[in-house]
């Protein structure tokens, strides 16, 4: 069963919240022209929603590698 819900969530917290959240911000990031009005509004934007949703990341992804470690000692 931890290996199972480990997997699920590395999958999910991991690669899942990359491509449906943290990659397209980064895509909309390198589109807009740095010291433009769009690109210091969206830079306010970007660097809170792309810190939170890494910080998920990071958090999930810790939570699946203790997961394993107990799947593979038990």
């Amino acid at each position: 069963m931890y290996l199972l819900i480990g997997g699920v969530l590395y999958l999910a917290g991991s690669f899942l919240i990359t491509i449906a959240f943290n990659v397209p911000r980064n895509q909309k990031l390198a589109s807009v022209e740095p010291h433009s009005a769009e690109g210091i509004k969206y830079w306010e934007y970007y660097i809170g929603s792309w810190t939170f949703w890494n910080h998920i990341r990071t958090v999930s992804s810790l939570a699946a590698s203790g997961l394993l470690m107990i799947a593979m000692i038990s």
